[in-house]
């Protein structure tokens, strides 16, 4: 669609030159289409987004600072121990996300598990720094139910697209963005 917007003014123009210059003929068929490689890529190519990366004590002192306290029932950070509650290798729109989600709520939020080892794989795993678990209160719970859209299965969708699940004792929640930050 863009292309074809984009040959339409490339010959408008380069007919208005040619009227202006005084040449006469000019002819403004497009040549045979041909596929860009650069957006084309093979199927048996993987593509990947960039993604930034924060280190555990990058992520605390944004959390810190936007008021949102974490906790662990091994009263630790290691992302290779499942009782700790660790932010290593967390994705930056995560951690915007809670924070959009903080500004929003004006809820006490409490997180209850990061990117430490322990949790269900994918690619929008929480190892792969895609979702935080929040510790369940009535607030947040009447501020997602009340402002995302119901999908089914315990789980809301927000505006941006990331998903809020209910389960049975905190809410996991999908960053595929930063929520609108």
């Amino acid at each position: 669609m863009r292309t074809g917007r984009f040959r339409a003014a490339v010959v408008a123009v380069a007919t208005a030159l040619l009227t202006i210059t005084g040449a006469t003929t000019a002819s403004a068929a497009p040549a045979e289409a041909v596929q860009d490689t650069v957006f084309q890529p093979s199927a048996d190519t993987p593509v990947t987004a960039l993604v930034t990366k924060l280190t555990h004590a990058e992520a605390a002192a944004r959390f810190r600072a936007a008021g949102i306290t974490w906790s662990s029932s091994g009263g630790c950070s290691d992302r290779n121990n499942p009782t700790c509650t660790s932010f290593s290798q967390i994705n930056l729109p995560t951690v915007q996300g809670a924070e959009t989600l903080k500004r929003a709520t004006g809820c006490a939020l409490n997180i209850t598990g990061g990117t430490e080892t322990g949790h269900a794989s994918g690619t929008y795993s929480h190892w792969n720094g895609y979702k935080l678990d929040y510790s369940l209160s009535t607030c947040l719970g009447n501020y997602i139910r009340g402002t995302f859209t119901y999908i089914g299965g315990n789980k809301w969708q927000s505006g941006s697209g990331n998903v809020y699940f209910l389960e049975s004792n905190h809410w996991d929640v999908t960053y595929y963005n930063c929520g609108g930050c």
